[in-house]
């Protein structure tokens, strides 16, 4: 398990977010929601505050807005971004934004000082909330190798396969895989489909 860690998961009363929140707690993680319902959690901007990571688990509508409300919040934090740039009605077409990704933009708009991974664009949300075995691996990308692995231990902790993707630069391909996972599952009535890394590392990945 990660050494024990306080995570704000905004949109934590979503789909995604509420299983991560469950999932972490279930750790033995501190976990926060945010939410702009204060039925539901605290208020983005004092949730994001409270944590040492944060996570956005909003839809892509939401995505500015909610960076908007948490810049002042996480200078120096790992910033988890889960956000997948899917534009309906045709979720199943690629359509990724101007900056090459939706977590290229957060990092682009927080600056440097936050430290921007993205991770979980391909993960089933029901299944994870339903305890069910979710048949895929996740990719993790970030300009920080050591908060990508600070990421990368928080996903083994929910029975989930991390697999480093490199720079922020490259979480386009996973978000852009995202749309067609979507048609896959439209096409063939697959329930969740997801993807998995063939072959046998030979190396232990740095830090």
């Amino acid at each position: 398990m990660a050494d024990k860690k306080t995570i704000a998961v905004l949109g934590g009363s979503g789909a995604l977010g509420g299983a991560l929140a469950a999932g972490w707690r279930k750790a033995g993680h501190e976990v926060i929601v945010g939410s702009r319902n204060p039925a539901r959690g605290l208020p983005n901007r004092e949730a994001a505050a409270k944590a040492g990571i944060v996570v956005l688990a909003v839809p892509y509508e939401g995505h500015q807005a909610m960076l908007d409300e948490i810049k002042g919040s996480v200078a120096g934090k790992i910033v988890l971004d889960t956000t997948v740039p899917l534009v309906p009605p045709r979720v199943a077409r690629v359509q990724l934004p101007a900056e090459g990704s939706a977590a290229k933009a957060a990092q682009d708009f927080l600056g440097e000082s936050a430290r921007v991974v993205s991770a979980f664009h391909a993960v089933a949300a029901h299944k994870l909330a339903a305890g069910d075995k979710v048949d895929c691996d996740v990719l993790v990308f970030g300009n920080d190798a050591k908060a990508r692995a600070e990421v990368a231990a928080l996903i083994a902790d929910l029975g989930l396969k991390p697999w480093h993707g490199g720079s922020i630069d490259n979480s386009a391909a996973a978000e852009a895989l995202t749309s067609v996972l979507i048609f896959i599952n439209g096409r063939y009535g697959i329930d969740g489909a997801g993807f998995r890394i063939t072959g046998t590392p030979t190396k232990t990945p740095d830090p």
